[in-house]
């Protein structure tokens, strides 16, 4: 394939994050660099991602080939609305958590900035790796450096117990690789294939219903640790114990998405619907999914400690974006793109504000909280706002995602997994409320005099976060077309061919 001017961009949207460790480590004594680096990446990156938009949007497909390693096989990189869809969230989302950390380790007192500042933008780099893959051994290699990025953020406080948590996460995710490795690799002797196709590629190859539900478990166990799907979930609690800024990359932007984008990518563009429907694989994954919801949704209820809450909260959300996928109906598959989107600004949003408040009050846990809505409004006003929407309550943009997953539950004929979704809608009601009730209709105790909001370095984006959900809820498809883009990418899978998007270019 001829290298072009556009088809360069995907190789340099990911090369920007990681070109930057090195300047950001080099500036390790000079911390306005380090910072000014780590904003330079940020900003490049998701300029780089905007610029593939209007290609995306009027039907055409850019690829790079980094490395060929034998006939068929080659490490490259493909942006398809699906890819650029991810790409889109993490890269402007990194923005705002860069601006966000900057406020956070100083307000903080954090030790190990450079390292953190590094390693976040390998995460990122990563992340932006897996979005742009355009097969599995591109998606499985990206796939594991964000594994190993990931580790230095969750051990960055270097206690005892960040420690124990690192080793949890590396044992969790070095194994899910490398059952996502022995996916691979069966999946090639299979079909000598491995690149993502709308509708997937494995119709036709598999005929053992054994062999099929055993290669589709080996992927969804792969991708299913990022993912949270219990029972693989117990590593995302305990890396809690890492800074704010870390939790939301983990539970919002990065690592948790990647895996739910594995997900979709497993079932839409490797298996696709026919061959789920026709070894019952879109049951497996729809029963695992359902139970996930409501198990941990019941178990948020009995969190204290506010970023645990929400981590459980996260368990729970990156499992509707599975059962929409699992429900194989064009409504259900939309809505689940759609929350990967939605559910990152308003996910991001409360963690933000979880840890203006560490910063800011040094109180961890909900008990502590009563009155704090009086001293920090803009905090806890942006704080409700992500409640309302993960809550599904309209205006906010993960309203108009649940809706499209209810919808798509009742078009497949599903109604207990409507159910599912209007009872963990109620149960997200039950541990969210009460934290609002504390903020805004408790009397603060004496511990609250003299404080005010956190520093604008946090303040900022939260509110900025806080106003892209509702302006996405109200529009969605503002800014950037994800509204478009999730349809036109629920259609291609189901239809198995991509689905044009011509016109749709502004």
């Amino acid at each position: 394939m001829p290298v072009t001017h556009e088809s360069v961009i995907p190789l340099l949207a990911v090369l920007a994050p990681l070109a930057a460790i090195p300047l950001i480590l080099l500036s390790s004594r000079r911390p306005n660099l380090r910072e000014f680096w780590t904003l330079a990446a940020a900003f490049t990156a998701c300029g780089l991602v905007l610029s593939l938009l209007p290609g995306v949007l009027a039907g055409r497909t850019v690829a790079y080939d980094i490395l060929t390693i034998s006939p068929g096989i080659a490490l490259s990189l493909r942006v398809d609305p699906t890819g650029l869809f991810f790409a889109i969230i993490c890269s402007s989302l990194w923005i705002l958590t860069s601006f966000y950390s900057i406020g956070y380790v100083r307000g903080a007192g954090e030790k190990k900035q450079t390292r953190y500042f590094a390693s976040f933008a390998l995460c990122i780099g990563a992340t932006l790796g897996i979005a742009l893959s355009a097969n599995l051994l591109s998606f499985v290699i990206f796939y594991e450096m964000l594994s190993l990025g990931t580790y230095p953020l969750v051990i960055h406080k270097e206690t005892r117990e960040s420690y124990r948590s690192g080793r949890m996460y590396l044992t969790y995710a070095l194994s899910a690789g490398l059952l996502l490795i022995v996916a691979t690799a069966w999946t090639w002797t299979l079909a000598h294939n491995l690149d993502f196709r709308p509708g997937g590629f494995l119709g036709g190859v598999l005929a053992d219903e054994g062999a099929a539900r055993a290669l589709f478990l080996l992927f969804i166990a792969g991708v299913g640790v990022k993912a949270g799907l219990m029972p693989l979930h117990s590593w995302l609690p305990a890396a809690m114990v890492a800074p704010t800024p870390v939790s939301a990359l983990l539970h919002a932007v990065a690592v948790v998405k990647s895996g739910v984008f594995g997900v979709i990518r497993v079932a839409g563009f490797v298996f696709g619907p026919a061959t789920m429907q026709a070894f019952g694989l879109d049951t497996i994954l729809a029963a695992v999914a359902a139970v996930t919801i409501i198990l941990a949704s019941v178990i948020a209820l009995r969190q204290d400690n506010l970023k645990k809450r929400l981590a459980f909260s996260t368990i729970g959300h990156l499992s509707y974006i599975v059962l929409g996928v699992a429900l194989l109906s064009p409504e259900g598959f939309m809505g689940g793109l759609l929350h990967l989107a939605n559910h990152a600004t308003t996910k991001i949003a409360l963690f933000f504000c979880a840890g203006a408040i560490y910063v800011n009050l040094h109180k961890t846990e909900i008990s502590e909280l009563d009155g704090i809505g009086k001293v920090m409004p803009w905090t806890m006003a942006a704080f409700t706002v992500g409640v309302l929407g993960l809550s599904g309550v309209p205006p906010i943009n993960a309203f108009v995602s649940k809706f499209y997953l209810c919808k798509g539950a009742v078009s497949s004929g599903q109604l207990v997994f409507l159910a599912v979704f209007l009872a963990s809608g109620l149960l997200n009601m039950a541990y969210f409320f009460p934290i609002l009730h504390r903020a805004f209709f408790r009397p603060g105790g004496a511990g609250l005099h003299g404080h005010g909001e956190a520093s604008p370095l946090m303040v900022v984006p939260i509110v900025i976060v806080a106003v892209l959900s509702l302006v996405l809820g109200l529009y969605p498809n503002a800014l950037v077309h994800f509204f478009d883009l999730a349809r036109g990418i629920s259609q291609s899978v189901m239809a198995g061919a991509a689905a044009p998007l011509a016109g749709l270019a502004p």
